[in-house]
C-alpha cells in the first residue's frame, strides 16, 4: 500500500469514529416504548365536576362508577367503592379529576373530591401486600326487561352493560356490546336473565341470556360460573364443516324491502 493510500485510509477511519462517537447508544433492551397516555397525567388529564345522580353498580353489588347528571359517566376500580360511598351521596356535587375516554361520555377517575373529602385512586407501594379479596354479596338468579335508556361504557370507550328505564343495570363482557351494537341502543327493548345482587345502592346483574322479549332471550353463557361460549375452533359441526358457530342473543334485523 503506497503511503498517500495510507493516510486517506487512515483519516476515513478516523472521520468515521468520530462520527460513531457522537451517536447516543442504544438504551439497553431495545428501543424504549412510548409511554400511554394515561401514565402521563399532563397529557389529557380533566376535572370534571358535576351532581351525582346514580351508582352504576356492578353485579357483585359494588359501586365502579357514578352517573352525572349531565350524562357523564365515571368510572372508579371497585376497591373504591366503600371509600367513595362513604364521602358522597346522590344528590351531592362531585369533582372528578381523570383521563376521559375516547369519544364516549366517560371519565376515569383519578381523584373525586365531595363534601370536603377526597379519594384517589393510588398503586399499592412497593413492597405492600395486596389487600385481601373483597368480599361480596352471594349472586341471585334474577331477570330484568324494559327499554334501554342508556349504554354504559368501560374507560377504553367499550360498550359493556346498559341502563334500563327502571334503572336496573345490565352488564356483559365488551365482545356482547360490538357484536350486537346495533341492536343495543336507547329506546330499544332489552330482557335479561343472568346472576346479580339487588340492594338499596341499586340492582345490577351479569346477563347470562339476552332477548328482545322474553320469549326470544337467548344464552350467551353457560350459567352461573360466567364461561364464555366456546371459542372459534371448538367443537366442529356436522361432518367437520366447521365450528358450531353461538346461537345469537338476539335475532338479526330483517332487511329493508327494496324501494
Amino acid at each position: 500500500m503506497t503511503p498517500r493510500i495510507t493516510f486517506i485510509a487512515a483519516a476515513c477511519l478516523l472521520a468515521g469514529s468520530a462520527a460513531f462517537a457522537q451517536m447516543p447508544p442504544p438504551p439497553p433492551g431495545g428501543p424504549v416504548p412510548p409511554a400511554p397516555i394515561a401514565a402521563t397525567p399532563e397529557a389529557g388529564t380533566i376535572t370534571v365536576s358535576g351532581r351525582a345522580q346514580q351508582w352504576l353498580i356492578n353485579p357483585n353489588g359494588e359501586a365502579d362508577g357514578l352517573l352525572l347528571s349531565d350524562g357523564t359517566q365515571v368510572a372508579f376500580p371497585p376497591h373504591l367503592s366503600a371509600a367513595v360511598m362513604q364521602m358522597l351521596k346522590p344528590g351531592e356535587t362531585v369533582q372528578v379529576s381523570g383521563w376521559r375516554a375516547p369519544n364516549v361520555p366517560v371519565v376515569r377517575a383519578q381523584t373525586l373530591v365531595a363534601n370536603g373529602r377526597s379519594v384517589t385512586d393510588q398503586p399499592p407501594a412497593p413492597g405492600i401486600a395486596p389487600p385481601p379479596p373483597r368480599e361480596s354479596g352471594a349472586l341471585s338468579a334474577m331477570t330484568a326487561g324494559g327499554r334501554i335508556a342508556r349504554l354504559l361504557y368501560t374507560d377504553r370507550g367499550d360498550v359493556h352493560g346498559v341502563m334500563l328505564e327502571d334503572k336496573t343495570i345490565v352488564r356483559f363482557p365488551p365482545h356482547i356490546g360490538a357484536a350486537y351494537g346495533a341492536q343495543l341502543q336507547p329506546g330499544a327493548p332489552l330482557h335479561a336473565r343472568g346472576w346479580g345482587t339487588r340492594s338499596a345502592q341499586g340492582t345490577a346483574l351479569e346477563a347470562t341470556s339476552l332477548g328482545q322479549s322474553a320469549d326470544t332471550v337467548r344464552e350467551v353463557f353457560s350459567g352461573p360460573g360466567l364461561e364464555p361460549a366456546p371459542p372459534v375452533g371448538g367443537p366442529r359441526g356436522p361432518r367437520g364443516r366447521g365450528p358450531v358457530p353461538p346461537a345469537p342473543v338476539m335475532p338479526l334485523p330483517a332487511p329493508n324491502p327494496a324501494s
